[in-house]
């Protein structure tokens, strides 16, 4: 049973969502940085998908130059204070370090990384600004990270860059699907601003882009296009009662608790579908918004849940009951979810089989579905031009992130069917570098 109470205000929802790696102050900050080793072919950095100098903002970290230190992550991973409080650092940079060679607690990266880069973006130190305009204008789709990163290196490169996001406010799955244990709503529209203030790109919010019409009228208007949209809603499970309200997609309830806060609707008592990231942080929330009891169920074993370790641990900190080797065969209610039948299951040659015969219920008010998200193929569809595998995969340029033949470039997740949010800046970044190359061939033609 859950140690958490249902929060009733804003100090309690703060209390039950308190960060899970808190803020470093400038004395733990160098007592930190001191111990790195500085190594001449950093491990950690070959484990960064944005491949940021860390032994370099490290060293600097700890010779008190915040501001050279932030400017070394921004140049290399333009939501640096983002990724150093959401990116699985246990098997990326920290994962690396090499005194996990030597049984010794590795340099805690992710924590410095957001130190440096808070202390710019609350002191408003700017790190760059917009490049010579060249008279040529970038569309992007999107104002999550990819979007972002995208504009922030358009910019420095001197191109006009306006960005349509369907929603009202940036950052994308930052904001709207990150646990707020993790980065707090403020502190990712506050690095979205901070580098909109310096590079100037515009946000046209309320702005979705999803007819043929609109499309056309961006090609017309721009000289290049950039598709950063993410991934589309919850995978249906296809079973009956999945219509039943109160059975929601894990996406959904994590943005639902993101915005709202304590006003969320929450279960008291839930059963979570799926064992990937996303569902341990449903799980995670659903447990400190005070549900008594939180249970999990995956249709294979422990050991092959595809979640990251940490993120199992820190579910399991909160109470969260695991049912592995389980699968949902209909969800019971009467307009509301009352309860779910969940059939045992096993793994044979690779397969699972379902216990049709050994169905048992759990009584429960709240079903949350981390069955994964819809790709966004029926949008892609309707873009003249686009080429697709067999597959039905959009064919684009493995470095410059371009659709063969057109003007779209695509990253992020809506390319590579989902990822962390370090992938989606990488990639980001290199879209942008192959429509400068590509805006440059046209104007020296």
């Amino acid at each position: 049973m859950s140690d958490f109470r249902k929060p009733l205000n804003e100090q309690e929802f703060e209390k039950n969502f308190a960060p899970i790696n808190p803020p470093m102050d400038q004395t733990q900050a160098m007592v930190e940085s001191s111990r790195c080793l500085f190594c001449f072919d950093a491990p950690c950095i070959k484990a960064c998908p944005t491949r940021i100098d860390i032994p370099l903002f490290i060293r600097q970290i700890s010779t008190g130059n915040l501001t050279g230190s932030a400017r070394t992550i921004y140049e290399s991973n333009y939501f640096g204070n983002a990724c150093g409080k959401v990116c699985p650092v246990d098997v990326l940079c920290e994962g690396a370090c090499v005194f996990n060679h030597v049984n010794e607690k590795p340099i805690e990266i992710g924590r410095l990384q957001s130190h440096a880069a808070t202390y710019v973006i609350e002191n408003e130190i700017a790190l760059f600004k917009p490049g010579e305009l060249n008279k040529k204008r970038v569309a992007i789709i999107g104002a999550g990270p990819a979007g972002i990163s995208c504009a922030c290196e358009l910019r420095r490169y001197g191109y006009e860059v306006d960005i349509y996001e369907a929603k009202n406010c940036p950052t994308g799955l930052t904001l709207h699907g990150v646990a707020p244990y993790k980065i707090t709503n403020e502190e990712a529209v506050r690095e979205a601003e901070f580098l909109q203030k310096q590079l100037g790109f515009v946000i046209k919010y309320n702005s979705p882009v999803s007819k043929y019409e609109q499309f056309k009228k961006l090609e017309n208007e721009y000289d290049a296009i950039f598709i950063g949209i993410g991934l589309g809603e919850t995978v249906s499970m296809n079973i009956k009662g999945e219509d039943l309200e109160n059975c929601i997609g894990a996406v959904e309830y994590i943005e639902d608790v993101k915005i709202k806060k304590y006003l969320a609707n929450s279960g008291r008592k839930v059963v979570v579908i799926g064992g990937g990231n996303t569902a341990m942080d449903a799980a995670s929330e659903a447990a400190r918004m005070g549900a008594e009891r939180v249970w999990l169920s995956y249709r294979r074993s422990r050991a092959d849940m595809p979640a990251y370790g940490f993120e199992y641990e820190l579910a399991k900190k909160v109470c969260v009951e695991p049912l592995f080797n389980t699968m949902p065969v209909e969800i019971l209610g009467n307009g509301m979810v009352e309860a779910i039948r969940l059939a045992p299951t096993e793994v044979v040659d690779g397969k699972v089989i379902v216990k049709k015969d050994e169905i048992f219920t759990i009584e429960c008010d709240m079903v949350i579905k981390a069955t994964g998200q819809e790709k966004q193929n029926v949008l892609l569809d309707i873009i003249d031009g686009f080429e697709f595998d067999a597959n039905g995969k959009t064919i684009i340029d493995s470095e410059s992130f371009r659709a063969v033949n057109t003007k779209y470039f695509i990253a992020g997740d809506v390319i590579n069917g989902g990822s962390e949010i370090v992938n989606a800046v990488a990639e980001a970044v290199m879209a942008a570098e192959g429509i400068h190359k590509f805006l440059s061939k046209e104007m020296n033609q």
